[in-house]
């Protein structure tokens, strides 16, 4: 089997995650300025094998998307077009970010730490993914 890769996407910054080759546990990948997220993700699928991906779908309370979707929608189709052969999936990404910052004030992170925005990208790129995991599970 291969992995997927997590996308929290952003305008200036972008989380990523990955699986494991079994697609059972998706930890934490990288953070980056999302203008360098094509190429690295380019890199990373010539050293791992990668199946797909699973970018974040930003709605707001009442189900609507949110108004970046925009941009990431321009994101997948660029996806899309460096990546044909894999499968790319959307995910429901709402409270994410209020999820990571509480999943680091659990894991004992200090103020500090928990500041670094880039940090709170990739630990919700991990939630995306984990919860994209889990419904799979359930769904089969």
């Amino acid at each position: 089997m291969a992995c997927l890769v997590g996308i929290d996407y952003g305008t200036k910054r972008t989380g990523l995650a990955c699986t494991d080759p079994n697609q059972l546990i998706a930890s934490g990948l990288k953070n980056l300025p999302t203008s360098e997220v094509i190429p690295f993700l380019k890199a990373y699928c010539d050293q791992e094998k990668v199946a797909g991906f699973v970018v974040g779908k930003p709605l707001q309370k009442d189900g609507t998307p949110a108004p970046v979707e925009t941009q990431i929608s321009a994101f997948v189709t660029s996806l899309e077009r460096h990546f044909p052969d894999c499968e790319i999936n959307r995910y429901d990404e709402r409270f994410t970010s209020k999820m990571a910052l509480q999943a680091m004030i659990d894991g004992g992170l200090k103020k500090k730490q928990r500041a670094d925005k880039g940090m709170v990208d990739q630990v919700s790129a991990t939630l995306i993914l984990q919860s994209f995991l889990n419904y799979k599970m359930n769904t089969l």
